[in-house]
């Protein structure tokens, strides 16, 4: 048997993170045992699909690296993999489960039904549908019709016994038939409903296992029951624990961004994306910039291998030692047995620190290329970079070292790669280390030394200032500072000696020099 697993995501929204580890577990299962991997759009709830909201989902799953074997945009045997596409389909596998007596046309009204249901609360009794407005003759449907009713089809559920079968997560389930519903799988208007479509899409795309969130478990039974009545051979399920909230038990959200922003590395991830975001002019809105969504971690710059090494170990884990995996080792390794039924807590910290280590990893040249479109976005640079560009932007990087934790990290450093009268400066740095009594003189005689520094290189200019300090009798503090504030704009950055050899002798006197006009007192 060939092993074929699927993910189906709606395009109601941005990718969740609880979605993509859902994914990935699928990913890792088909590729471990030589089996296909799929994608389907499960897009029947046309009133709150988004069109433009499904193309940053493939966006996403190629950027992490997830390849799919059939499905949008990959031809393959069983296409269409859009469900709003198979409605034939669907609507043939109803007038089947009526012929079988495995459903029914209903001609109750909304109102009727949720008197009903009231009526058992009253009465306090679990509430299971009457089945009144049930047609089961041709005269019952014609005397309904007649009526002005409209019928919806159901599923006439078993109404003693259990369901019972085997997941490959949380082991022997049982469900009490009693307690099912007669779910509605075609409304009114001829339109088929998930479930219907979810268990005839897993028959005719041949899918051998079902892995999915928890969240779905309820549903199982009610897709068994229509595979049965069908004649469908079923799949296997796995349930997959839920990724809950930072330090709690809740199921992560988007929605609740603003709870998020409480716990601090969380919102150090959002703040730090959203200032990477401003830097390229792009809007901020909890839907795109929300660490809960997959797309964020695209746009500030992480590493997709990082986001996928920790959503491996959200529910899964090898043993109590071994953290960090390669693409190869964790198809090799995972398993559905090692698979924790409990809740994963979503850790921010634990997530950057899988970022900083992955980003450190890479080589010079491999940052190099990481960072290098945050500045072709932001305009700073040239599409493509001139040699020199990319030659600055690397000696940029390697001075910032472990500072670019994710790669929209280099415009943090705007200063390297503007022109010198472009250069923003921090006026409360202007104020706390230029605009102070005695700071001109020391910054224009500082600025000579500079000039006469030879080489113009990081170890001769440290040498020229701390020579410079020693005959003016000061304290490094009372001058260093200034300068880099001078030069930069700021009063923070990786190593000032480095960062004036990047910038040159001809830049960093000029910046000097307008550092030196704006503490003129004006005319």
């Amino acid at each position: 048997m060939t092993v074929r697993t699927r993910f189906a995501p709606s395009p109601t929204g941005y990718l969740h993170i609880g979605g993509v580890r859902t994914a990935l577990f699928n990913w890792l299962f088909a590729r471990g045992h030589g089996g296909q991997f799929l994608l389907r759009i499960d897009d029947t709830d046309a009133e709150r699909n988004i069109a433009e909201a499904l193309q940053p989902i493939l966006d996403g799953f190629r950027w992490l690296g997830l390849d799919w074997d059939e499905g949008p945009e990959v031809d393959g045997p069983h296409a269409p993999y859009y469900q709003s596409q198979r409605g034939d389909r669907y609507r043939a596998a109803v007038d089947q489960l009526l012929a079988r007596g495995a459903a029914y046309r209903d001609y109750a009204t909304t109102e009727e039904i949720q008197a009903e249901r009231e009526a058992a609360q009253r009465e306090k009794r679990r509430f299971q549908y009457s089945r009144r407005w049930m047609a089961e003759s041709p005269a019952q449907e014609a005397a309904f019709k007649a009526e002005g009713r409209r019928a919806s089809v159901r599923l006439k559920m078993p109404r003693e016994g259990v369901c019972a079968f085997h997941d490959l997560v949380r082991g022997d389930v049982e469900f009490e038939w009693a307690l099912e519903q007669d779910h509605v799988v075609q409304r009114a208007d001829g339109t088929c409903l998930y479930h219907l479509a979810s268990a005839v899409d897993d028959h005719d795309f041949a899918i051998t296992h079902v892995i999915r969130a928890i969240e779905h478990l309820s549903n199982t039974p009610r897709q068994m029951f229509i595979a049965t009545a069908l004649g469908y051979a079923l799949p296997a399920f796995a349930h997959l624990p839920y990724v809950a909230e930072p330090g709690s038990a809740e199921k992560l959200s988007k929605r609740k961004l603003s709870k998020y922003l409480k716990h601090h590395e969380f919102k150090k991830i959002h703040d730090h994306g959203a200032d990477i975001a401003a830097a390229l002019g792009l809007g901020v809105t909890p839907e795109t910039f929300n660490p809960v969504v997959v797309d964020f971690y695209r746009e500030v710059g992480f590493e997709p291998d990082a986001l996928v090494n920790y959503l491996l170990l959200l529910g899964w884990s090898l043993d109590d030692r071994t953290e960090t995996f390669t693409r190869e080792q964790m198809v090799e390794h995972f398993s559905l047995e090692r698979v924790n039924r409990s809740a994963a807590s979503f850790d921010p910290q634990k997530l950057l620190a899988f970022q900083e280590r992955r980003m450190q990893a890479l080589s010079l040249d491999a940052r190099v290329a990481r960072t290098c479109p945050f500045l072709e976005r932001a305009g700073l640079i040239d599409t493509p970079p001139t040699d020199a560009q990319r030659s600055r932007l690397g000696l940029v990087v390697d001075a910032a070292a472990d500072r670019i934790k994710v790669a929209g990290d280099i415009l943090s450093y705007p200063e390297f790669f503007q022109a010198d009268d472009r250069v923003a400066y921090d006026e409360k740095a202007l104020d706390k280390r230029v605009r102070k009594d005695g700071v001109e003189p020391l910054l224009r005689r500082c600025r000579d030394r500079l000039a006469a520094a030879e080489p113009f290189e990081a170890d001769s200019l440290e040498a020229a200032l701390h020579h410079f300090v020693e005959v003016e009798g000061i304290k490094i503090g009372q001058i260093i500072h200034a300068v880099r504030v001078a030069v930069t704009g700021k009063a923070v950055g990786f190593g000032l000696f480095q960062g004036l050899a990047i910038l040159g002798r001809d830049a960093c006197l000029a910046r000097i020099d307008r550092t030196l006009e704006r503490l003129k007192p004006e005319a």
